[in-house]
């Protein structure tokens, strides 16, 4: 499938689960911070996506992203419409664009926790213990995202005990 046509079908997609997302989701939602700091050369500029998912405003950055996603095809766009979709309760497509973010860079740490993050959310322990297996492997000194998985996990532990 032709690139155009490919980011044509991934925009379509999200619009057609944008159209779908229950406004209970939006208003249970808690704010949180992306920890996708990562600055990547080739990325195109995040800085609006990022204050608005601050902001907890998850619809206007998918909004925004969209856009981007039309002409930038990048594992940081695909990870922050799925951290924007998971926020909103729609994990189905959160993983969707999750995966892509690491077919675009597998290494991504970024998404690997928040991928982490959607499998503690949605009860897969082991799943998410393989995000942390590789965010481990990614880097065995310490980063943030690993620590940040470490914690989501702990805490999913206490609760369950």
């Amino acid at each position: 499938m032709r690139p155009t046509r490919l980011r044509t079908r991934y925009a379509l997609l999200l619009a057609l689960r944008l159209a779908t997302v229950p406004v209970a989701a939006i208003v249970g939602s808690s704010a949180a911070l992306a920890v996708d700091n990562m600055n990547s050369s080739d990325a195109p500029d995040l800085t609006s996506v990022r204050a608005k998912i601050n902001a907890a405003d998850y619809r206007g950055a998918l909004a925004e992203l969209k856009v981007l996603a039309d002409t930038n095809q990048h594992a940081d766009v695909y990870n922050l419409m799925g951290f924007s979709l998971r926020k909103l309760g729609d994990y189905p497509a959160a993983l969707t664009f999750y995966k892509k973010a690491l077919d675009f860079n597998a290494d991504h740490r970024g998404a690997h926790e928040y991928l982490g993050e959607l499998y503690v959310e949605t009860g897969d322990l082991p799943k998410a213990r393989e995000q942390l297996a590789v965010l481990t492997k990614l880097c065995p000194q310490g980063c943030e995202e690993r620590e940040d998985l470490e914690k989501v996990l702990a805490k999913s532990a206490a609760k369950a005990n």
